[in-house]
């Protein structure tokens, strides 16, 4: 089994030194790594490091205004890394008026970003899955009025829901190409994998049944980035013959 990290759980790191970062990432066993910026630096240099320690960039979190403000040059950045997933990190989708705007634009990049062979996904939070004050509900639309993917956060959903996210990877699983495997406790307490109450393990069974690449994502710097990161891999390895 090959995993993925999001990038944002060495926060502690990444602004500063994102090649050594992406050293130890790799040092630990990691094969993806999803970026959550570039701090300044060249997409050729960010590709070199990532040829150098045998990682690949499975995606990028990136608002959707870099799409709309600035289209060509994002659509080359990835083309550079080899990457061929932009998934938008969350956006205000508030009331039913901001919710249309952004499917307008969803739709209007999708069959672009596709022509350049990129999908276009979307992160949720918890949020996505509780009405608007309108009454709005995010997810929902997004589900039946796009043609985006989902990179489902499964502490989120939980934290949210009080519901394991298999059911939900089991009901979208032909638009899920990797999820956010993820622990913590409800009141949106993150904690790396297997410290929280939430139902990890029926992630993890659903998203290798259906192939979907597990990217970790572990918030709390408890005692550092890379430390969280080890322990979360360590976790995942178990699991294999469990």
């Amino acid at each position: 089994m090959e995993y993925g990290l999001q990038m944002y759980s060495v926060r502690d790191i990444t602004g500063k030194d994102l090649k050594g970062a992406l050293k130890q990432v790799a040092d630990i066993g990691y094969r993806y790594v999803e970026f959550a910026g570039f701090f300044g630096n060249e997409a050729g240099e960010v590709k070199s490091w990532l040829d150098e320690y045998g990682l690949e960039a499975s995606g990028t979190h990136t608002g959707i205004n870099a799409l709309l403000d600035d289209y060509e040059g994002t659509v080359k950045y990835h083309k550079t890394l080899g990457c061929r997933a932009i998934i938008i990190p969350g956006a205000d989708l508030s009331c039913q008026k901001k919710l249309d705007a952004f499917v307008k634009n969803v739709n209007m990049l999708v069959p672009r970003l596709k022509d350049e062979g990129i999908t276009l996904g979307y992160h949720n939070h918890g949020h996505e899955f509780r009405a608007n004050s309108d009454g709005s509900m995010i997810h929902e639309q997004l589900v039946y009025r796009t043609d985006m993917r989902f990179e489902i956060d499964t502490f989120w959903y939980y934290d949210q829901t009080g519901l394991s996210a298999a059911g939900i990877l089991e009901r979208l699983k032909d638009r899920i190409d990797f999820i956010h495997i993820k622990d913590g406790f409800r009141r949106g307490e993150g904690m790396p994998l297997g410290c929280g109450d939430a139902p990890v393990r029926d992630a993890y069974d659903t998203a290798r049944k259906h192939g979907m690449l597990m990217v970790v994502e572990s918030e709390s710097l408890k005692p550092d980035g890379i430390s969280e990161a080890r322990e979360c891999f360590k976790y995942l390895r178990r699991q294999e013959n469990n």
